[in-house]
């Protein structure tokens, strides 16, 4: 997910969620949608204590990261040639859920991979989605978003 505002800038630096960011400890159910807590899930990712295993993987955790605003989970898994210097977080959007509706490629066994996804939120109490696929490419090691295409 690569949606940003026209709200003032917050620094990618802080760590610690914004006022508008979604109230998650780590016994919610985890927001991308799987049967698991936060900790257990996207949060682990979010720690540092796990990598995505998978471009899917990604996806989710990095959905959950807007959704926590997590600005430094966010900017860690973007690949540096397309990387914004910041992440904005506009204070009226609440992300709600996740839908995967398709992936190609992005085990273990691939370089590359495409998530096609739909996120719905509300804006200042207004419903609304995101269509997009994102891809995505290993870099160091590891799952990086790179690009997207947005679908509607």
């Amino acid at each position: 997910m690569s949606r940003r505002s026209t709200h003032p800038r917050r620094s990618a630096a802080a760590s610690t969620p914004s006022a508008g960011a979604t109230a998650i400890t780590q016994a919610s159910p985890c927001p991308c949608g799987l049967p698991a807590t936060y900790a257990d899930c996207c949060g682990r990712l979010h720690a540092g204590t796990a990598a995505a295993p998978t471009c899917e993987a990604l996806m989710r955790s990095r959905y959950t990261a807007f959704v926590v605003q997590d600005a430094a989970y966010l900017l860690r898994t973007w690949h540096p040639d397309t990387r914004p210097p910041v992440i904005d977080f506009d204070p009226g959007m609440r992300w709600v859920r996740l839908e995967i509706l398709d992936t190609t490629d992005g085990s273990a066994f691939h370089t590359t991979g495409t998530v096609t996804f739909r996120a719905h939120y509300t804006d200042s109490g207004r419903p609304g989605s995101l269509h997009e696929q994102s891809r995505f490419v290993r870099h160091e090691g590891g799952w990086v978003y790179a690009t997207a295409v947005f679908v509607d």
